[in-house]
């Protein structure tokens, strides 16, 4: 059972993995990956920014406490001035506490600033790294998309894609069911030719029929021509001319015809 399901896990992470690549546009993952490289660049550029609000914040802080040390120790002097030792004493005691402030404040705005240098550096070179990923991403893109045509371009000349080959079986289909028909009609024609099948129209004639057709057509034309000939005559109708032409002819078979006394 446990080779039987080994075998099951990698057959079914084999279909998975050829499914995912067919469904793979390298175009979409670069994209992506270029999504994902803006939003990092992103959230350094806000980290930069940070850093350098408290940078900013911590110099606020230090010219307030400086102020407040050269207040404390203006009042020292003129308390001393006075004679008022021990206000000028708390005066300066004051004052060191906040020198001593002003002297981790100053720690800590090194420390940001150097920060704040170094995330600006990495953005910068991130920055680089993707407007240089961006110009490769559009190179490879616009290299795939002309590949990608041009192999659609040969598929469709060689006829092994397969719109073109849906559109090269119907074209066979439709040449295959024409010739069919074409074959069919003209068997049909040469049995009704030849008489081994009756046409139910009562259309089609036969050999005699059509004899007889064609002599009752010739005998109008001679009827047309013969009266057309005794229009130019003058003469009688054509049926008379044909007449006379058939008495004429019988007379002189007659007159052709020797004759034999009996002795």
């Amino acid at each position: 059972m446990s080779g039987v399901m080994k075998r099951m896990g990698m057959i079914f992470r084999a279909k998975a993995n050829k499914a995912l690549d067919r469904a793979e546009d390298p175009r979409e993952t670069l994209d992506y990956s270029y999504q994902k490289q803006l939003e990092l660049l992103q959230k350094v550029r806000r980290g930069v920014a940070d850093v350098a609000t408290s940078r900013k914040r911590l110099e606020l802080q230090l010219n307030q406490l400086q102020n407040q040390s050269s207040k404390l120790e203006d009042q020292g002097r003129k308390a001393l001035a006075l004679g008022r030792e021990d206000l000028a004493r708390e005066a300066l005691s004051r004052r060191a506490a906040l020198q001593q402030q002003v002297t981790d404040l100053e720690t800590q705005h090194q420390t940001l600033q150097g920060e704040e240098e170094k995330l600006t550096l990495a953005a910068q070179r991130l920055q680089a790294k993707v407007d240089a990923f961006r110009t490769k991403k559009e190179t490879i893109k616009a290299t795939y998309t002309a590949a990608q045509a041009q192999t659609r371009i040969g598929e469709a000349f060689s006829g092994i894609s397969e719109e073109m080959g849906d559109v090269g079986l119907a074209i066979q289909r439709a040449e295959d069911k024409t010739a069919q028909l074409q074959a069919r009609a003209g068997a049909i024609d040469e049995l009704l030719a030849s008489g081994a099948l009756d046409d139910q129209s009562g259309m089609a004639k036969d050999d005699i029929q059509a004899e007889l057709d064609r002599l009752s057509g010739g005998t109008d034309v001679e009827l047309e021509l013969q009266r057309m000939k005794a229009e130019l005559a003058g003469g009688s109708s054509p049926q008379q001319a044909i007449e006379g032409g058939t008495g004429e002819s019988s007379q002189s078979q007659q007159q052709d015809t020797p004759r034999f006394d009996k002795q």
